[in-house]
């Protein structure tokens, strides 16, 4: 199965604060874009470098490409059946606004074919869009639009927290 799956926010921000944010990516309490306070902190074997090995709870990656201030593209090595990457990139559109993407793309084998769409998929849009929040408040010091949980997802995560 081929997963697709892309996530933006256009800010109103230069490109070099973006960027900023991308590069204090597992810098733990100093990590101003993963949404570590409310999901699984990303944490890494080393700070943020090619062949940084790491991941957020049972996601498991290394850093395969980085280039600073611009983008970082991390390969799956977990959880099994979970085969491509996912990065994010800051796309410039103007000397005062830039696009934060992120994108993930992998086929799915095994058991991964069933649990990405039932599961994966909905928790893992969840968090991104609380990632492109944090930097929305980061770089213009509000939120236009807050993200918000479907039932679905509080329903998983309150599931995962009985299974814990």
């Amino acid at each position: 199965m081929g997963v697709y799956n892309v996530h933006e926010r256009l800010l109103a921000a230069k490109a070099s604060e973006v960027g900023a944010l991308v590069d204090t990516l597992s810098a733990g309490d100093a990590d101003r874009l993963w949404p570590g306070r409310v999901w699984e902190s990303m944490e890494f074997d080393r700070p943020l470098s090619v062949g940084a090995v790491g991941g957020h709870g049972p996601v498991r990656y290394t850093v395969a490409a980085y280039v600073p201030g611009t983008w970082v593209r991390f390969t799956f090595t977990g959880p099994r059946g979970f085969h491509g990457f996912h990065e994010f990139a800051v796309l410039p559109v103007d000397a005062e606004r830039t696009v934060l993407r992120h994108t993930l793309a992998m086929s799915t084998s095994g058991l991964a074919r069933i649990t990405w769409p039932l599961a994966w998929r909905p928790v893992h849009d969840a968090c991104l869009e609380d990632s492109l929040d944090l930097a929305e408040q980061a770089c213009t010091g509000t939120v236009a639009r807050p993200a918000r949980w479907s039932p679905y997802v509080r329903f998983l995560l309150a599931l995962e927290r009985l299974a814990s």
